[in-house]
């Protein structure tokens, strides 16, 4: 029986929804005003994201019928030519009772991390939230009959953590219009020319991107995935005005088949220099994007932190992945090595967030001509020593090296006025000295942090 006290908090809770979804309508038709600087702000600002890989591919976690399958996890229905009618009986066995919004993203807040995006469908084309526009979904089709992605919203709206979406918008294995299937359906090009594949396109993929958008609060981005023939018939142009016309705010990737508002770089690929635009790299914490319980390949704190300044002193995000199991547990090695991370981010946060690109770029690494890369090209000798990111009027060195007794900092036109180590509480100054255009910095003995130790320069003009 209902008490009086438990309908009055259910009241509150409805009133405070109500207001909160006003207040984000009225966030979504002022983003209409913002100039793409504006619109991406907060994404220059953040540089950290926790990507989610989670769906029924964590059921099977990377072996079908015994034999453990080769490549990524989430792609094991591909590459065991698993028919439909097959997989679509995992649903029947997903039950992830161990789930907890709360806890996923508190690991977020820990690491240092400042958005998430999850699948909400990926090339399986199960969905992992409450959909009406195919019962294929987390409530409908399995005995878990949560819709886990409210959960998470509401979790990040708790925690001031930014929310996104994955949506594999061309690739639905499961349906005889989407892509990617031809061990169950005709061919992609045959798809399209009959008119299959956009009646998927109208009649699932557009109904659930607006579902997402309408649903589940403010979005901060939706991170589509393969641009397989998206390039004809205003395809992935519809996709674009269904975002704008419901979210401007919300950030498109680069892989709708179309611009978006940043680049997204290759799995796993890092530029060797840097690059003036907006972009991300997606990585993972092992070797698979979804779950298999026999990859424990897992990258160290300090090869994590290390790709983290990396990426940040060249220019761009880095949206780092986990795979949860089919309990709903994201794995212990994946929790530690992240708030390892996060850390080193409480005590240098301010040489992450926000910043800017080396003014250097020697640091970095030069071509190698005695080797070539997979395109023919003359591949990259990277430098590990030390990055160099920036804000205006200071320089971030991080060194990976400690450098014995002092470091050189190449030329620059500024002046070097003060210099200090960040994770020194009383920033007690270095001794700066300057020598034929060269700034020479004393340092201690012992390295503050064996990760990464930032000095921290302070410029003016000359």
């Amino acid at each position: 029986m209902t008490t009086f006290k438990a309908q009055r908090i259910s009241c509150l809770l409805c009133v405070a929804a109500a207001i909160a979804l006003s207040g984000a309508t009225r966030t979504v038709r002022a983003a209409g005003e913002m100039s793409q600087d504006q619109k991406m702000k907060w994404f220059r600002e953040a540089k950290f994201g926790l990507f989610i890989h989670w769906g029924l591919y964590a059921v099977p976690a990377g072996t079908w019928k015994g034999q453990q399958i080769a490549g990524i996890g989430e792609w094991i229905m591909n590459r065991a030519k698993i028919p439909v009618k097959e997989y679509e009986q995992l649903a029947g066995q997903f039950n992830p009772v161990k789930f907890n919004a709360e806890e996923w993203v508190q690991l977020a807040e820990d690491a240092g991390m400042k958005y998430i995006v999850i699948t909400s469908k990926h090339h399986d084309g199960f969905a992992m939230y409450g959909s009406k526009a195919s019962k294929y979904n987390i409530v409908d089709a399995t005995p878990f009959k949560r819709d886990p992605l409210k959960e998470l919203a509401a979790a990040c709206a708790r925690h001031g953590i930014r929310f996104g979406f994955y949506y594999s918008q061309s690739q639905d294995w499961h349906e005889p219009g989407g892509a990617g299937n031809t061990w169950d359906f005709p061919p992609d090009a045959e798809k399209s020319k009959s008119g299959a594949y956009d009646d998927y396109l109208r009649q699932k993929a557009e109904p659930q991107v607006r579902e997402l958008l309408t649903g589940y609060g403010p979005v901060c981005l939706i991170w589509f995935d393969t641009a397989r023939m998206m390039d004809v018939n205003d395809r992935a142009q519809r996709f674009l005005d269904i975002v704008h016309t419901l979210q401007p705010a919300c950030l498109i990737d680069g892989r709708l088949g179309t611009k978006g508002d940043y680049r997204s770089m290759g799995d796993n690929a890092i530029p060797n220099e840097v690059v003036h635009e907006d972009w991300e790299v997606p990585a993972t914490l092992n070797k698979t994007w979804g779950y298999k319980s026999y990859d424990n390949d897992w990258k160290s704190p300090e090869d994590l932190t290390f790709k983290l300044v990396d990426i940040v002193s060249k220019g761009g995000n880095y949206l780092l992945n986990v795979g949860p199991t089919a309990e709903g547990l994201i794995p212990q090695p994946s929790q530690d090595n992240l708030r390892a991370v996060g850390r080193w981010l409480k005590v240098n946060g301010e040489a992450i967030y926000g910043a800017g690109p080396t003014p250097f770029g020697e640091e970095l690494g030069t071509p190698d001509p005695a080797r070539k890369d997979k395109k023919g090209n003359p591949a990259f000798k990277a430098r590990t020593d030390w990055r160099c990111t920036t804000r205006p009027g200071r320089l971030y060195i991080h060194l990976f090296k400690w450098p014995a007794g002092s470091f050189e900092l190449p030329p620059i036109q500024e002046k070097v006025t003060r210099a200090y180590l960040l994770a020194d509480p009383q920033k007690k100054t270095l001794n700066v000295k300057q020598d034929a255009g060269k700034w020479s910095i004393a340092l201690p003995q012992t390295a503050p942090d064996k990760m990464d130790s930032v000095l921290v320069l302070e410029t003016a003009a000359r």
